[in-house]
């Protein structure tokens, strides 16, 4: 049996066994997906665990998008450009970093019927997610992409990578068309996002990563201000759906059940 792992830490909140063992039930695919929180130094025996054909794949999630790089034997051109690994494979015994997240967040919005082309956004936040989504983000031409981090330099280097990035001190906020909460403030239904948003106004689009739980108080603030707002859920199950296909070259279904199941 073929053992697939989602790393990170925390981890508990992550629903991607939920979703790559119902595929493997519906493809016949002999196989477990589990998830296991990590340090640092716990790295670089997975990815040893791959090279021995001990574990078959890995999906890596917060911090270790950026860390796991340089263990890494070669990288694929997505995970090259936005220096973000999320899907780690073997093929002709490389150890390969790959990234879904950009098709995840592309595809999350044609979902909604979403149209990006010559909006203005605003990101908050500066972590492992947030260059796959300012990669996606070029690619379906917005017009004016600004970024919000509360560690400036963590937003310098993200500017380096992307030189159209506008960026601005935490707590401003400059006219948009989305704004994108790309920070963990929201995994515990407690956290509140420290910026006053209350004058922006309506009929915007407020979108969040995070996708558990569902309706985050980033999400409701949006909701209450008049806005359409969206969580992280459908980006999640796209960006499984392209790491499926990856590892087993069949691209499973999407269909009601399968987002049922990250409701539930």
């Amino acid at each position: 049996m073929k053992k697939y792992l989602v790393i990170g830490n925390p981890i508990d909140h992550s629903l991607s066994p939920k979703l790559h063992n119902y595929w493997f039930k519906m493809n016949n695919i002999n196989a477990i997906y589990e998830k296991k929180k990590i340090n640092d130094e716990d790295i670089k025996n997975l990815v040893l665990d791959i090279k021995k054909d001990n574990i078959s794949g890995i999906n890596v999630t917060v911090p270790f998008k950026k860390i796991i790089i340089p263990f890494l034997d070669k990288l694929t051109l997505e995970a090259e450009k936005t220096q973000s690994v999320n899907t780690i494979y073997l093929e002709n015994d490389k150890i390969f970093g790959h990234n879904t997240d950009i098709d995840g967040f592309e595809n999350s919005l044609k979902h909604i019927k979403y149209n990006v082309s010559g909006k203005k956004v605003l990101i908050l936040g500066g972590g492992g997610v947030v260059s796959s989504i300012i990669f996606a983000l070029n690619k379906m031409k917005c017009s004016e992409i600004t970024l919000c981090n509360r560690t400036k330099h963590k937003a310098e280097k993200l500017k380096e990578l992307y030189q159209n990035l506008n960026i601005v001190n935490w707590g401003e906020v400059p006219n948009f068309d989305i704004i994108i909460n790309a920070t963990s403030v929201g995994l515990n239904r407690d956290d509140e996002i420290s910026i006053d948003l209350s004058r922006v106004g309506k009929n915007k689009l407020f979108y969040d990563v995070i996708y558990n739980p569902k309706q985050t108080n980033f999400l409701k603030l949006g909701k209450r201000l008049g806005n359409q707002a969206e969580n992280g859920k459908m980006m999640f199950i796209y960006q499984a759906q392209k790491s499926f296909q990856k590892w087993h070259k069949t691209l499973p279904e999407i269909n009601r059940e399968v987002e049922n199941l990250i409701d539930d």
